[in-house]
This record gives C-alpha cells, sequence and structure tokens, in this order.
C-alpha cells in the first residue's frame, strides 16, 4: 500500500481476514504508535510515510544496505551485478585514507607513522599477502607502497588511482654530522624495524669507520628508553618521542620530495 491510501475500516479487516476486530484494533494502534499508520479526519486510517521504502531515512549502515539490496532485487538485478557495480562504483570513489603496503610489521609503523604525521590522514596498513587475499582493502584508499612490489598490486588498485612508490630519504644530513664529530663517539640507531636498522648500518659505515663505535638497538614496546651512555642516536618517526639520550637525531625514514608527492595526489583526489 502506498503512502497516503485508506486502509479498510476495523470490522471490515476483520471479516476479510477471519479474525476477531479487537485483534485488527490492536494491530492499528500498534502501527499508529510507531508512525506506520496516521489518523486523519472522521478516524480514518491511512499509510504513512515511514511504511514506504526510501521515505524514511535508514537508521543505520545495516538497514542502507538492507534496502539497497531489496532495491535492487525488485529492480531485477542479481546479487552477483549487485555485488560487481557496488564494487566498481567504491573503486571509482576518492580516497577516505592511505594505505600502506610493506612486509615487514616494524616498517609498516613506522612509514605509517611518517605518513600520517606529514597528511594528517588516516593511514591504514597491511602486508603484502594481507592485500593479495583481500583485494578489497584497495576499496576507499590511496596505496603507498615500495616500488619493487607495485607491479604485484596493479591489477588491484584502481587504474585513476595508481600506487604512489616509497622512496626512502638518501640520510647525506647524518653522514655529514657523523664525520663533523672531532671525538671518537658511540652512535647508535634506534627503531621498530630491524630492516631500517640493517640499512642504517649499512648506510653509516662509511662514516664511522674504526674512529667510532655503532649500537644497533630495535625496540620492541612503545616505552621509554634510557640511552644516555650513547653520544648521539639517530632515532626513527616512532623512538625519537621514547628514547632519552644525549643528543637525540630524527631518522626520517621516506624522503621529503616522496611525501610531498603523496600529499599532492591525495590533494588532488579530494576525498581525504
Amino acid at each position: 500500500m502506498r503512502a497516503g491510501q485508506e486502509l479498510p475500516s476495523v470490522r471490515a479487516l476483520a471479516r476479510q481476514v477471519k479474525v476477531h476486530y479487537n485483534t485488527v484494533s490492536e494491530a492499528y494502534q500498534d502501527l499508529v504508535h510507531r508512525e506506520w499508520l496516521t489518523r486523519q479526519r472522521g478516524s480514518k486510517l491511512v499509510v504513512g510515510t515511514r511504511a514506504v521504502p526510501g521515505l524514511s531515512p535508514p537508521s543505520n549502515l545495516d538497514d542502507l544496505i538492507n534496502e539497497s539490496i531489496q532495491r535492487a532485487k525488485d529492480m531485477g538485478y542479481s546479487l552477483q551485478q549487485l555485488t560487481e557495480r557496488v564494487r566498481e562504483r567504491l573503486l571509482a570513489q576518492p580516497p577516505d585514507h592511505i594505505l600502506v603496503v610493506e612486509q615487514e610489521a616494524g616498517l609498516r609503523e613506522v612509514i605509517s607513522q611518517e605518513a600520517h604525521q606529514t597528511l594528517n590522514s588516516p593511514v591504514e596498513a597491511c602486508s603484502l599477502e594481507e592485500f593479495m587475499s583481500n583485494p578489497g582493502l584497495a576499496v576507499g584508499a590511496q596505496v603507498f607502497a615500495p616500488s619493487h612490489i607495485i607491479e604485484d598490486l596493479k591489477q588491484f588498485v584502481p587504474r585513476n588511482r595508481p600506487c604512489v612508490p616509497i622512496v626512502y630519504s638518501s640520510a647525506d644530513e647524518h653522514l655529514d654530522f657523523i664525520r663533523r664529530l672531532e671525538k671518537p663517539s658511540i652512535i647508535a640507531v634506534a627503531s621498530f624495524s630491524e630492516s631500517l636498522l640493517k640499512t642504517a648500518r649499512g648506510v653509516f659505515a662509511p662514516a664511522i669507520a674504526r674512529r667510532h663505535t655503532f649500537r644497533a638497538l630495535l625496540l620492541q614496546e612503545r616505552s621509554h628508553v634510557d640511552l644516555r651512555g650513547m653520544d648521539a642516536v639517530f632515532c626513527d618517526s616512532i623512538a625519537v618521542s621514547m628514547v632519552k639520550c644525549r643528543q637525540k637525531i630524527h631518522y626520517h625514514l621516506i624522503a621529503d620530495e616522496c611525501l610531498h608527492h603523496l600529499a599532492s595526489v591525495v590533494e588532488t583526489t579530494v576525498g581525504l
């Protein structure tokens, strides 16, 4: 029945469906209480707008989805057609977050922290295996990943929103700092990423040589760490707020120009 359509009288409906008229009266009263029916002049009952799908707003996301599914069925579309079209439409939407895809958990965390600090946008992260097993993670995401795995991600990422490759910083200013040290010193790198520590060891090796002592410290928990026995400590973007030391240097993992590029891509998509 459509909105505004008049219902039969209590006694008429009772005779039609062969139940006691008190039962019909109670049902009508309940529907009036729920605002599915409204009373008009002369005590006539008519269908209210709340009873008609689409005229009253769904109260939550599940109701909205259920209503959309039912309307698609009513229009003759199969659930498979609905699934495909919804995915296509979702992938075409501007992203509402950044998705970091990286194998090592610690490195994912550091990259996510730097992306969030620079763009002040929501950031999520996953491994390559998690992404491949659940391509739906690309929905609503601007993917940010190392260059060597982007080819594997291409088939799941919208063509109008390709992955942004991660470019790591050269650490030239950190090498200059070590070279300028006048006395033999203990140089440490503190990070939540084992990969970052290995990279730092290789990058700093020529500057440290035999003159200085190198320490690589893999942090396991987000708690304060006392490293005041070290002369200088390079800290990743998570460790920098947790380490106590004599001289602390923030080790930025991602190159500035890479983060600026990511920011410009995000700005053009408008969604974030």
